[in-house]
């Protein structure tokens, strides 16, 4: 089966069209045919198509929105004759927010797209783009080409009550559907299966610590091939730093920052959101990069950002070595685990405690690469595993469908 699976962040589309076979061993079988990028959507935007011959096209235009950067790639795919295909073909679009009603993908009907709707109150930055290029997608493809969510949230709707549960009056949570939803669900998904793959043993037999780390950050307790714990919670502002999220604070702190600066709540959360983390600390930008030119420099600033961030990472590490009784690997994803020795090495400093000895020369060496970074007769294992959204959503789209059609 051919997937199209579309990624959009909040100014960006990121596609992938795959051919699956046997997905569900995860043996690796998938072809990609054609993958691309829309950037810098409502300004002026670029876009970058390339197919499987490795001919790609390169363009700046006017993208207003993230329907019309869908039609732009579906108008691409279809002058290059890469959906004139005579086999079982679809179309998987990532979905941040699922809330309680979805836990696990589903075919996009209008009832689907209604609920959707609703629950995108609890994200609208996130869902909007999404139900965009949904909507583009619905107008241009034929109605007989089957579009699935997606849901980010999907894989931590395993977390028990005990975790997933505020401490707040119980009358509050029940009316507004309060809990802990977690996020980044595709991608701890995918390095837990991936994870298994390496090993060649079930999902069953693991308990895995994975992170998430690149603008956005998140870790996750997984034992079993389920999450039982996860660091984002309501919103994705709960947890670790990062890039301008502050992570975990004070929740007595929104209230003062308003008092005091005699601005609204909303304000204050879009700081906590927008102008936090890694920027706020350091005062000079969000990108890990950056700031680690700046601390070679000899930036303070730059120096105690990496540090915290580096520092909350470790904390979190150990709260779910706790919750999991022990762990059988740690796994590093994201542009900032796939990409930074330097944050990797600071995060596991100091935790041969617990039998995490890395191999600093091996670690210095993976960039963007999948590979083991602790030493030989380390008693707890860490990996790299540069994570893949497109082939995890296209994976769960098949079988998604395969369950609708039994």
């Amino acid at each position: 089966m051919r997937v199209l699976a579309i990624n959009c962040g909040s100014s960006t589309l990121k596609f992938q069209l795959l051919e699956l076979r046997q997905e569900d061993k995860g043996n690796g079988l998938e072809r990609l045919l054609a993958h691309g990028l829309v950037e810098k959507i409502g300004t002026k935007g670029a876009f970058t198509f390339t197919i499987e011959n490795g001919e790609s096209i390169n363009k700046t235009a006017a993208i207003a929105d993230h329907g019309q950067a869908t039609r732009q790639v579906l108008t691409w795919l279809e002058s290059n004759g890469l959906l004139d295909h005579n086999g079982y073909w679809s179309v998987g679009h990532r979905v941040v927010h699922g809330g309680s009603r979805f836990t696990e993908a589903v075919v996009i009907d209008d009832r689907v797209l209604a609920a959707i709707e609703t629950v995108s109150k609890l994200a609208p930055l996130h869902n909007k783009p999404a139900l965009l290029a949904i909507y583009a997608a619905k107008e241009v493809l034929d109605q007989n080409v089957p579009m699935v969510a997606v849901f980010d949230t999907s894989f931590h709707n395993t977390l028990p009550k005990r975790a997933s549960t505020y401490a707040i009056k119980s009358s509050l949570t029940e009316k507004y559907g309060i809990r802990r939803f977690g996020f980044h669900g595709i991608a701890h998904q995918y390095m837990t299966e991936r994870y298994s793959v390496i090993k060649s043993i079930p999902n069953e037999q693991s308990k895995l610590i994975t992170l998430q780390l690149g603008n956005g950050c998140s870790a996750a307790a997984v034992a079993g091939g389920l999450s039982i714990d996860t660091s984002m919670g309501f919103t994705p502002l709960e947890g670790l730093m990062m890039g301008t999220r502050s992570g975990d604070i004070d929740p007595a702190l929104p209230g003062f920052l308003a008092s005091q600066e005699d601005v609204g709540i909303d304000e204050v959360e879009e700081w906590l959101n927008t102008r936090s983390g890694l920027l706020g600390v350091s005062g000079r930008s969000r990108d890990m990069r950056d700031l680690l030119k700046a601390l070679h420099q000899g930036d303070a600033k730059a120096e105690l950002a990496i540090e915290m961030f580096c520092y909350r990472v470790r904390k979190y590490i150990g709260a779910y070595l706790g919750v999991l009784d022990g762990a059988d690997a740690l796994i590093f994803g994201g542009g900032i685990g796939e990409n930074a020795p330097l944050v990797r090495s600071r995060i596991c400093a100091g935790m041969d405690w617990c039998g995490l000895q890395l191999d600093e020369d091996k670690n210095a060496k993976i960039v963007g690469n999948e590979e083991r970074i602790t030493t030989d007769d380390a008693e707890l294992h860490a990996y790299v595993i540069p994570v893949n959204e497109a082939l995890m959503i296209a994976r769960n789209t098949v079988r998604c469908l395969q369950r609708y059609m039994r």
